[in-house]
């Protein structure tokens, strides 16, 4: 495939790069677990919770560093699953029109988030009920195999081979160092989407790991919708 802007095709994350889920989602369902599993334990504050995710990543942090087993990380997951099939977040102002326009121009978007695929569909048809209508051409959500989900390029290189995508015309969007490592693994582009937290730590890591770093959706699809080539809108 082949469009008339710089990349043919755009890997999004969706927690805090496409929702805002984070602070009233996976953050109040981390507490909830640290109350059930680890009584007693003082939780981290939300940026440390951010900062855990970008390193050493979610599974790093509860297992590692929280020593959860087996049998935790199923109630953890238990825990989480209730607040996440509970509560639907709200898309970032712009970001949906943005996947509408690229897509106008012939662009494929595929999702590969460590939310599940079912709630990460959920999202966008409600998100479609009150703005424009827009589904991603295929979601890669959380799977228990850590080979298949970020920071593995697996989820990512499956993608290119379905949809025949040449890796210099790719490019992955995400707030957090494990997409970053994904699109390194697999040998494409990455551009962090800075408008979910500020973090000093996350936005100096991210700015120094990634081709660019945007702090405004605005200022994102600028980029992404830039006319490299003169052809009619597909």
């Amino acid at each position: 495939m082949s469009t008339d802007l710089r990349y043919d095709a755009l890997i999004v994350d969706h927690d805090d790069t496409s929702v805002m889920s984070t602070p009233c989602i996976h953050y109040p369902a981390h507490l909830e677990a640290l109350k059930q599993l680890r009584p007693g334990r003082e939780p981290i504050d939300l940026a440390g919770w951010f900062l855990k995710n970008q390193d050493p990543g979610l599974m790093g942090y509860l297992v590692g560093e929280l020593g959860f087993s087996r049998e935790e990380l199923a109630m953890n997951h238990a825990i989480w699953r209730s607040y996440t099939t509970s509560r639907v977040p709200v898309f970032f102002p712009g970001f949906i029109e943005t996947m509408v326009d690229f897509r106008k121009h012939g662009g494929c978007i595929i999702v590969i988030s460590h939310s599940e695929e079912v709630i990460i569909a959920r999202d966008y048809r409600a998100a479609a009920m009150t703005g424009p209508s827009f589904f991603p051409d295929a979601i890669y959500g959380w799977t228990d195999e850590p080979e298949l989900r970020k920071p593995s390029p697996r989820p990512l290189l499956s993608a290119m081979g379905h949809f025949r995508l040449d890796p210099e015309r790719v490019l992955v969007l995400d707030d957090l160092k494990p997409g970053v490592d994904m699109a390194a693994a697999a040998g494409v582009d990455c551009a962090a989407a800075g408008w979910g937290h500020d973090i000093p730590e996350i936005r100096d890591a991210m700015r120094s790991i990634c081709m660019s770093y945007f702090t405004r959706i605005d200022d994102f699809s600028e980029y992404l919708l830039k006319i490299t080539r003169d052809r009619p809108l597909h």
